[in-house]
């Protein structure tokens, strides 16, 4: 499969951003999916995760209670709502695939996803 992510800019602390991951070439339905961020200077980290069909997620300490994942298999796309962004939250973004059937809970290490988008930056002022 391949992921195409987007949607990432550069906004104020306090305002909201949505990030898609478009994905084709196999069934989307298929796979398990995870968001992913890289600040500079940092290693990559987990965000969120979300089974095959939608019916769990899991979320970073981070970031619960402010991002929202979702998907429609339907369109074969990933969203990301981000809400009440902080400077901390500045980052480049990666969608990724995983073959599983895990509760989204299970999804957090990136060893375990097969496929990755090519990040979409977002930056958040203070």
């Amino acid at each position: 499969v391949q992921l195409q992510a987007s949607g990432g800019g550069l906004v104020q602390a306090g305002a909201s951003l949505r990030l898609s991951c478009a994905a084709s070439g196999s069934t989307f339905s298929n796979y398990a999916m995870g968001w992913f961020r890289q600040a500079p200077g940092k290693e990559r980290e987990f965000v969120a995760s979300i089974s095959w069909g939608g019916g769990s997620t899991y979320y970073a300490d981070s970031v619960k209670g402010r991002f929202t994942i979702s998907r429609d298999n339907a369109k074969n796309t990933l969203f990301l709502q981000m809400n009440s962004l902080k400077p901390e939250d500045t980052a480049v973004y990666y969608c990724a695939a995983d073959r599983s059937r895990l509760t989204a809970a299970l999804l957090q290490a990136m060893d375990r996803y097969d496929y990755w988008g090519q990040g979409t930056e977002v930056t958040v002022s203070s």
